[in-house]
């Protein structure tokens, strides 16, 4: 579908454009100003995405968020990016979710959290920095 976008055929409320990222309104958004950052080029998830590409995102982002917060006046703004069926993915593009939040709208992110060890933590941060 993004692809699509991306390509002109099919239609978005297009917010930003430039050669590497394109950010138009989530049809299906958590609170009004909803926006979806995905790269032109196709990437499935962000092991595929270039990091070039992907430090174009987040600054994208930060000023979306800026335009959202004075405009929508949200009470704050969320950025979310699911990578995987099991982080909540459902189209198979990559894109960063830029949510506008308001008190009590209901949308949450949390649950499931369990508290760590420090001995775990520390056995994951080592293990992580090996693979860098």
């Amino acid at each position: 579908m993004f692809c699509a976008i991306v390509s002109g055929v099919a239609p978005a409320s297009v917010v930003h454009e430039d050669e590497h990222l394109i950010a138009f309104c989530d049809l299906m958004p958590v609170n009004r100003g909803h926006l979806l950052i995905a790269p032109k080029r196709h990437a499935t998830n962000l092991a595929e995405l270039p990091e070039e590409t992907g430090a174009l995102m987040f600054p994208l982002a930060q000023r979306l968020a800026a335009r959202i917060r004075r405009s929508l006046r949200p009470d704050g703004v969320n950025l979310v990016l699911a990578d995987g069926r099991a982080a909540g993915q459902t189209v198979f593009h990559v894109h960063l979710h830029v949510i506008p939040r308001m008190l009590e709208d209901g949308f949450a992110l949390h649950g499931g959290a369990r508290a760590a060890t420090r001995s775990d933590l520390d056995q994951v941060a080592e293990l992580l920095r090996r693979e860098l």
